[in-house]
């Protein structure tokens, strides 16, 4: 469905047809305008009245109905097509979800197809509005200025994911017994930076392209906020390799304190076990009734039988626990 949709001459946003062909008309004639037309997980019918008004790439068409695409920039005949992943963060069920966000940009018009519900563009355009200098470079500030949002937004789940992992290490290293559970935890949190950097990643190569000059009709003073966003999108980037290199660190040293405990909880088995074979053995003896057995008819020999046992247990026990083994 159409979100919203208007021309902009001169930076600012100004009356016009409602009809898209006529719009595009009257913003062709005036030489220095642009329409910008917003839709929303759009059906294949509204994208094709949408492709046949402003004269879309059929390839294009297909990639924004059908989605799931990976980030990227493809030049067709007079027009750019963009493909932006955008992220987003629920902290109620401590999971990152992804949406798409495709960008038509001609000579006089801009069309964005969106897919999701995270990151929602309305914001932004009114942001854009008042940015009056910035529109005046036409349909490309609305690329750079969805650039900006995207990558900004990445950062700031980065940032949340950084803390959240600061809050999982503690956990992992807290002296005692590892939480019930924190390997699966571990697991998850490592699919949802893998879930970021699928998004993040594959954008790098597209934003360079446009802040260096790789992409025709990018004005040349747009070209240091691209740069800016590139500079922003490594340092994303650079955030979730590191995010996802310490999560692989976390997890060997989770597995590593598992085994750890694993053979002091053998140790102490062995230990008890071996203090349990002494009466065992003892009884044992004892128990067969033999009739030539020593000291079987003297007096002392029973208490004298505990005793020796209770003797080489506390021994044991002595060396078991300067071994530390219990």
């Amino acid at each position: 469905m159409i979100v919203d949709s208007a021309i902009y001459r001169d930076g600012r946003r100004v009356p016009g047809p409602s009809d898209l062909s006529d719009a595009l008309a009257a913003a062709r004639t005036a030489g220095d305008g642009f329409v910008w037309l917003g839709l929303f997980e759009p059906t294949a019918e509204e994208l094709e009245l949408v492709s046949a008004e402003f004269g879309l790439h059929p390839l294009a068409v297909e990639d924004a109905v059908m989605a799931h695409q990976r980030p990227k920039l493809e030049r067709y005949e007079g027009s750019l097509f963009m493909v932006f992943k955008t992220i987003g963060y629920h902290a109620d069920g401590h999971a990152v979800s992804t949406g798409e966000l495709m960008l038509f940009v001609g000579d006089s018009y801009v069309v964005t197809v969106r897919h999701g519900t995270d990151r929602p563009l309305s914001g932004l355009r009114t942001t854009l509005e008042k940015e009056q200098e910035l529109l005046t470079l036409g349909p490309v500030a609305v690329l750079y200025a969805i650039a900006d949002a995207v990558v900004d937004g990445y950062l700031d789940i980065a940032y949340t994911l950084q803390a959240e992992l600061d809050d999982l290490e503690a956990e992992v290293f807290a002296p005692g017994r590892p939480p019930q559970g924190i390997a699966e935890r571990i697991y998850a949190f490592k699919r949802q930076v893998m879930t970021f950097r699928r998004a993040s990643l594959p954008l790098q190569e597209p934003i360079l392209r446009l802040a260096t000059g790789g992409v025709d009709h990018i004005p040349e003073k747009l070209q240091p906020y691209l740069r800016d966003v590139a500079d922003h999108l490594s340092r994303v980037n650079e955030m979730v390799d590191g995010l996802d290199r310490l999560l692989s660190d976390i997890l060997n040293a989770n597995l590593a304190q598992v085994s750890v405990q694993q053979n002091d909880d053998m140790r102490k088995i062995s230990a008890w076990a071996a203090l349990a074979a002494v009466p065992t053995l003892i009884a044992g003896i004892y128990g067969m009734n033999f009739t030539d057995m020593p000291e079987l008819h003297w007096h002392w020999g029973y208490p004298v039988a505990i005793a020796v046992t209770l003797a080489i247990c506390v021994v044991l026990y002595r060396i078991f626990k300067r071994s530390d083994w219990l």
